[in-house]
């Protein structure tokens, strides 16, 4: 599979734990989608119509976290993604607006991914997704450069790289790059549904070398197949040196070395759509880890992060000016 690369990419590294400011950039390597977002009031009306306020907005779990890091932090944070020729010339100027530097690859065949994301606009805002990942699952490793990393301080990647043979292979050598570079790798597993058919035990042995695991509640604990999150966070804290857990309106949990060590309150906000949140959050954190916040800290930034996400529809923080 070929393709060509559109923008600009970004050596260096530095050791984990976080001391101090990191002098670098962030690389995302993650999914760039398309968003339709319907938000409409209680069950959908089966076989008829049902009333909807419908958006279609820039989107995908890397391309949200880096678009967020960059709303947050000072670092430069440059995102690497697929996308078809149908819709990059978007895309890119909707992630340099957000203070991202893009690096896409155009697919020659595959349009760019759609989501639609159903939206319950009831009290708890909850949503579903219908996903048609086109291009964005299509990233592979002859998509990828060590020159990637010159200048980066931190790696993150998406989880949802590890649900197609081609992303995953990436994943692999991206990984590999970065440990022989000392740069420390962070991976959001971004999908329950997809790693319940991707397996756990092939979940663990790929994430194998990954620093900062930042699962949601529901992937915690499927991964660890515990019920409570605190005990499922504690346990992947013995796979994974530290373990941010997500729990929406409970917070976040910190976890290292086989114990939970802080648990970190949300911040209240008033629900209109919880798509990105946790995108949000993951970019929030990751920003204030590179200006030097120790992992309690960066989680509360996150939290911060993720409440005014909520607010907004979409999984992007606003766009100044």
């Amino acid at each position: 599979m070929s393709g060509t690369v559109s923008g600009r990419s970004g050596s260096g590294g530095a050791d984990w734990p976080a001391l101090g400011v990191r002098d670098g950039a962030l690389l995302v390597v993650g999914d760039v989608v398309t968003d339709v977002i319907a938000r409409h009031r209680g069950p959908l009306a089966a076989g008829t119509d049902t009333a909807a306020a419908i958006r279609t907005v820039p989107g995908g779990a890397g391309a949200n976290a880096a678009c967020w890091a960059a709303h947050r932090g000072r670092a430069e944070v440059r995102l690497l993604g697929r996308v078809g020729a149908d819709a990059v010339a978007w895309h890119e100027q909707e992630l340099i607006a957000s203070g991202v530097t893009p690096c896409l690859v155009v697919d020659p065949e595959a349009p760019t991914g759609t989501v639609i994301c159903l939206v319950d606009t009831g009290a708890a805002a909850e949503r579903t997704f219908l996903t048609d990942s086109g291009a964005s699952l299509l990233l592979e490793p002859g998509d990828w450069s060590d020159a990637f990393l010159d200048g980066v301080a931190w790696l993150h990647l998406s989880g949802y790289l590890l649900f197609s043979e081609p992303s995953r292979a990436l994943v692999r050598v991206a990984l590999a790059s970065a440990r022989a570079r000392g740069v420390p790798v962070s991976l959001d597993p971004a999908s329950a549904g997809f790693l319940t058919e991707l397996g756990v035990d092939r979940f663990l042995a790929l994430v194998e070398g990954v620093d900062v695991l930042l699962p949601s509640r529901d992937e915690a604990c499927l991964l660890t197949g515990l019920p409570d999150v605190e005990d499922a966070a504690a346990k992947l804290s013995r796979h994974v040196p530290l373990v941010v857990a997500k729990q929406g309106s409970a917070g976040a949990l910190v976890a290292r070395a086989g114990a939970v060590s802080t648990h970190v309150p949300a911040v209240p906000a008033t629900l209109r759509d919880t798509t990105g949140a946790g995108d949000a959050f993951t970019g929030a954190f990751l920003a204030a880890l590179l200006y030097g916040a120790g992992p309690e800290e960066a989680a509360r930034a996150g939290c911060r992060a993720g409440a005014s996400a909520v607010e907004r529809v979409g999984g992007r923080p606003p766009v100044s000016g």
